[in-house]
């Protein structure tokens, strides 16, 4: 189907609970659930408190969180541990910081974590990548393995997956809306990374010598593989034009010369939203514990839900599986085929209860 075919009917309109109107600087304020309302049977609070949550990663007994301002926490056999497991000291800017984080591939074995990570160096804002190595629940070795990523106060990305290749693909955000960074080769801003898991540039990237995989992105955040091995990755627009990509090698989307679609030079976007939503983590649910009319399933913060689509009917498949809870970060599917969501009311957009933010599992 023609990717462009695929738009049609969705900009300029969002349904599924995006009524408020409001200026697109300000939150919606949409209602909260109360804690104690949230456990069910279908739904269960793993942990509280967390402060400023960014991302989520899984193993088979543990769920490891970042937390915005340096810490990693550790949920171990579905509880919260006191210690964290580190406690970095990134860059206090409103959306960099510690960001992403993900297990490696062999993470049973090696027990490596990878982390996206905002630092400031001589006044200049940078991101770099680090694989720590865990014991124990525990920080016993971490190590800088890619620099110098161009940094950002509001649009850093930070999302950073393996794919089924066992390459580590990295998001990165333009430094600002006026720069045309994303559209360099020579820059790191603006682009999906693919790495060794050494941090060193994989002989078959498409550009030769770089790390450069795909370009032309504002502020990418969650990426996910079907089951064909195809590549998606949601962009952020500035105020609207929130995009779902499908990625392949070498592809350009346009920031900031297009957004979403209209100019033949660049990739069209599968999916465009306006107003925007503000999507978060993106998966293509693979288990048989929740029963889900469509696989593909995204985190939206400004839409404050939890959203299950088909990619190829667009917005009319949309439907939500759990709203009420305020802004929505990350997701994640367990080994158990549950669904694992960061609630995200303490960024300084949302409107936190007492107990925010919270770890939730979905359990169907």
């Amino acid at each position: 189907m023609d990717k462009r075919l695929r738009i049609a009917g969705i900009v300029g309109a969002v349904a599924f609970s995006i009524f408020v109107l409001t200026s697109p600087n300000d939150p919606i304020p949409l209602p909260e659930l109360p804690s104690e309302k949230l456990n069910n049977q279908s739904i269960e609070i793993l942990a509280e408190g967390l402060e400023n949550p960014r991302s989520l990663a899984f193993t088979n007994d543990k769920i490891f969180v970042t937390e915005k301002d340096g810490r990693i926490k550790v949920v171990y056999q579905n509880e919260l541990l006191d210690e964290p497991l580190a406690t970095l000291r990134p860059a206090q800017v409103f959306d960099g910081g510690l960001l992403g984080i993900t297990t490696h591939p062999d993470f049973e074995d090696n027990h490596f974590l990878y982390v996206f990570f905002t630092y400031e160096e001589d006044t200049m804002l940078w991101n770099k990548i680090l694989k720590i190595t865990e014991s124990n629940n525990k920080l016993k070795d971490a190590k800088t393995i890619f620099d110098k990523i161009p940094g950002s106060v509001f649009t850093n990305g930070g999302f950073l997956k393996f794919g089924p290749d066992g390459k580590l693909y990295v998001g990165t955000g333009t430094i600002s809306d006026a720069s045309h960074l994303p559209q360099d080769l020579d820059s790191l801003a603006g682009k999906i990374l693919r790495l060794n898991d050494d941090g060193t540039i994989p002989e078959d990237n498409p550009f030769p010598n770089s790390p450069v995989y795909s370009l032309g992105f504002r502020n990418p955040q969650g990426m996910a593989w079907d089951n064909a091995g195809n590549l998606y990755v949601v962009d952020l627009g500035p105020e609207k034009n929130d995009e779902i990509n499908l990625i392949e090698s070498g592809m350009n989307f346009g920031w900031p010369e297009q957004e979403c679609l209209g100019n033949e030079k660049f990739e069209a976007a599968v999916m465009c939203y306006d107003p925007g939503i503000e999507p978060g983590g993106i998966l293509f649910y693979s288990g048989d514990t929740i029963q889900l009319e469509n696989s593909f399933v995204m985190a939206s913060l400004r839409a404050s839900n939890l959203y299950q689509l088909d990619l190829n009917d667009g917005l009319k498949s949309q439907k939500s599986i759990l709203s009420g809870v305020g802004r929505v970060r990350d997701v994640v599917q367990g080994s158990d085929g549950s669904l694992y969501v960061i609630t995200s009311n303490t960024d300084g957009k949302g409107f936190p209860d007492r107990m925010d933010d919270k770890l939730l599992r979905i359990l169907k």
